[in-house]
């Protein structure tokens, strides 16, 4: 396992990149995000993510944030799942990171602490957020809209009369190009943005109302449905 530490101003990103070994992205300190495709997460510091090797991948810093670059050999890991595995990132762990970063622990003392540290990879049932971007110009007139404001109330309807196409004509082109209905999609992306909110500790409420929810049951039931767990429970620490 190899370890390194990275002070990363808000607003940072790396560009679209691969690694030959698997990867643990995991901030010590503040929020970072993770794109694979049109896939993407959010994590707190008691959340990491686990990258295959090979896997493309984009890493940011929404704050100010320590990232530890963590590193496994693909042929001499006791952990190979095939695809990004969001994990929790309890006391016990993230001390044994911290520790693993240390340039004083002597050879064998870190083969038993990375032993143990693996044992302690915990995977969360939670589904990515997927929002992927349409290639219809029209569309994509739509997508910049939802994209500024997730909380834009306007139908499809009245998104078509804005951009020069009729409603169904839209609702066949998200089906086409995104895979899956224009609700669907915004749903997606409404639970995108609030992300960021809930990992900086914003209120339900307040997160439910900036994303276009009217109440913060209504939201929390989306993201139930979505992500596969509350909001609470994806952030918990």
């Amino acid at each position: 396992m190899l370890l390194g530490a990275f002070d990363l101003p808000a607003g940072t990103w790396f560009p679209w990149h691969e690694h030959p070994a698997h990867q643990l992205v995991w901030s010590a300190r503040g929020v970072v995000a993770v794109k694979v495709g049109d896939a993407g997460w959010v994590l707190p510091p008691t959340r990491a993510l686990w990258i295959p090797a090979g896997v493309r991948h984009r890493t940011g810093a929404l704050g100010r944030a320590q990232l530890r670059g963590i590193y496994a050999d693909a042929a001499r890991s006791p952990v190979s799942w095939p695809q990004p595995r969001m994990v929790a990132v309890r006391p016990l762990l993230r001390e044994l990171l911290e520790y693993l970063t240390g340039d004083s622990v002597a050879s064998d003392a870190r083969l038993r602490a990375e032993a143990v540290a693996f044992d302690l990879l915990e995977p969360l049932d939670v589904v990515p957020i997927v929002v992927p971007s349409p290639s219809d110009p029209r569309a994509r007139d739509v997508e910049r809209a939802v994209l500024a404001n997730p909380a834009d109330p306007r139908t499809l309807a009245e998104f078509g009369r804005d951009v020069g196409a009729a409603e169904r004509t839209l609702a066949r082109i998200f089906v086409r190009d995104c895979r899956m209905p224009f609700g669907t999609w915004r749903t997606q992306v409404r639970l995108r943005a609030a992300l960021p909110l809930l990992a900086q500790g914003a209120p339900i409420e307040t997160v439910a109302r900036r994303v276009g929810y009217s109440s913060a049951s209504a939201f929390v039931a989306a993201f139930r449905r979505a992500v596969g767990v509350t909001p609470g429970a994806y952030f918990a620490g």
